[in-house]
């Protein structure tokens, strides 16, 4: 009789398995609902595709991203694993072909869109044919706390009405406590099995650099490694060509990639990058998911992403090769002040405008850390990590120097509160410094017990500080360009055994 390690020897030449895919493939084959957390290089995939092969009949595999759908396709059918993705893009053959596959049961693995899945009769047409394993890629979608939710997937718990007692895989890279809670929820498979890998990538060095001229620093940061090939992330689709426009000039093989550009040419900008031919791509959140190129030596965010679990997805497309690998972030605060207005004016108010910033928050918090890096994000994710020092971040490497601020921090705390309302960073360090300047002129500084009491202090020094004892809940935040900072009742607690 066929094994699970024949197939892994037969389709994708391989006599191991990696961690954990063994126990979730077996998970699978037993019947069981399962949740599978593995990071990015990990081998999700193969914990459905294997299972689509030894269990015979049609695996449904429901995936939010046409590029990710066509790249998996591509790979099957390369391996001679019958495979299609049905989309809008499909000519009147290809559908007839499904169709055909679907019937005579030739057909292993069929990626849908979750709204594909849910158009009214669509999974009624399914009823019929022999499915076998259902699998859901991306499963933190699902989540209001996840990094990219989409209310669509909320609605895929009616597959388990439409295919009850086929087992259901759901899958995903990043997924914190609560995302993991609410996708055995919403999913209906509280009795499910979990495997959770590990997300330390002991092969990726992780650093925060000042973004103060960005272009200027990836110009010399490229020149110092013209050999490798990598990916910077920007913000905006019109970043992505600037930044790639200006390395071009710069005599640097760089191409933009974003959603916005003919899929015959993001099709070209992948092909090109898997082959060589490109060093560097500069691309939006778009590219990446399902690019199987292991050597990707370095990954840059030019912009400060929105979370750590999508930084944590994108950075880990760096060295899936096990190789030694930079994942290096461009940081300011004025980055942080414009995401959050760019939050703030896009997202609806309450649950997920909150979700929303808190996230960003987490993300600032990540970059402000003097603590080792690798621990930040492994705690993020609920994993422990007993060494203070991974040998492999900047700031274990060079570890900042520490100050004890608590004399400034109490001067800063009972300013705020002596102040009518929120103030501005810079107008809360005027005070202090005793300066009358235009904006603090109208609010009668000179008579508040706190002006000119801390004069030693510079106005940068104020806002390094005003910063850190904010993000530690110590005040009152709201955002904006002009981050503005207000009484909160932690401020009480400045300088109290501490």
């Amino acid at each position: 009789m066929t094994t699970i390690h024949d197939l892994l020897r037969q389709y994708w030449g391989s006599s191991s398995f990696l961690p954990h895919q063994e126990e979730i493939i077996s998970s699978v084959l037993s019947g069981n609902d399962t949740l599978a957390i593995m990071a990015t290089g990990g081998g999700k995939s193969l914990c459905y595709q294997l299972p689509a092969l030894y269990l015979g009949g049609l695996t449904l595999v429901i995936s939010p991203l046409i590029s990710l759908m066509k790249d998996q396709v591509d790979d099957l059918r390369a391996r001679g694993i019958p495979a299609y993705a049905w989309n809008s893009s499909l000519d009147p053959r290809e559908r007839s072909r499904i169709t055909e596959g679907i019937s005579d049961g030739s057909l292993r693995l069929l990626f849908i869109s979750p709204e594909k899945c849910l158009q009214p009769g669509f999974l009624a047409s399914l009823a019929s044919a022999r499915v076998r394993l259902i699998a859901i890629d991306e499963a933190h979608c699902i989540s209001e706390w996840g990094h990219n939710f989409r209310p669509e997937y909320r609605q895929l718990a009616r597959i388990k009405e439409v295919f009850p007692g086929i087992p259901l895989i759901a899958l995903t890279a990043t997924a914190i406590t609560g995302v993991r809670r609410d996708i055995r929820q919403q999913l209906k498979m509280e009795s499910a099995r979990e495997f959770t890998g590990s997300f330390n990538r002991k092969n990726l060095r992780y650093r925060v650099v000042q973004k103060k001229n960005p272009l200027v620093f990836l110009a010399d940061y490229l020149g110092q490694h013209r050999s490798d090939s990598g990916i910077v992330y920007c913000l905006s689709r019109e970043e992505t060509e600037t930044v790639a426009s200006d390395l071009q000039r710069r005599g640097f093989s760089a191409v933009a990639y974003h959603a916005g550009l003919p899929r015959q040419e993001r099709e070209r900008v992948q092909e090109s990058f898997i082959r060589d031919r490109v060093q560097v791509v500069c691309a939006t959140v778009a590219f990446g998911m399902g690019i199987d190129k292991p050597d990707v030596r370095f990954v840059i965010h030019y912009d400060l992403p929105k979370t750590i679990e999508g930084y944590y997805q994108e950075t880990g497309r760096a060295g899936r090769d096990g190789q030694y690998s930079e994942c290096i972030l461009l940081y300011s605060r004025g980055d942080y002040a414009r995401i959050r207005s760019m939050i703030e004016h896009n997202e609806d108010s309450g649950q997920h405008l909150r979700i929303s910033l808190a996230k960003l928050q987490d993300m600032a918090e990540y970059c402000e850390t003097t603590g080792c890096r690798r621990k930040f994000l492994l705690t993020y994710f609920g994993e422990e990590y007993s060494s203070e020092n991974c040998g492999s971040c900047d700031t274990c490497d060079n570890p900042p120097e520490m100050t004890d601020c608590t004399d400034a921090a109490k001067l800063i705390a009972g300013c705020v509160k002596q102040l009518p309302r929120n103030f501005g960073i810079d107008l809360i360090a005027d005070v202090l410094r005793g300066a009358k300047s235009g904006k603090a002129r109208q609010y009668n500084p000179s008579a508040l017990p706190a002006f000119g009491t801390g004069k030693k202090y510079s106005k940068a020094q104020y806002r390094t500080w005003i910063h850190g004892i904010g993000r530690q809940g110590f005040l009152s935040r709201r955002g904006g360009h002009d981050l503005r900072c207000g009484w909160s009742p932690r401020a009480g607690e400045v300088g109290k055994n501490r």
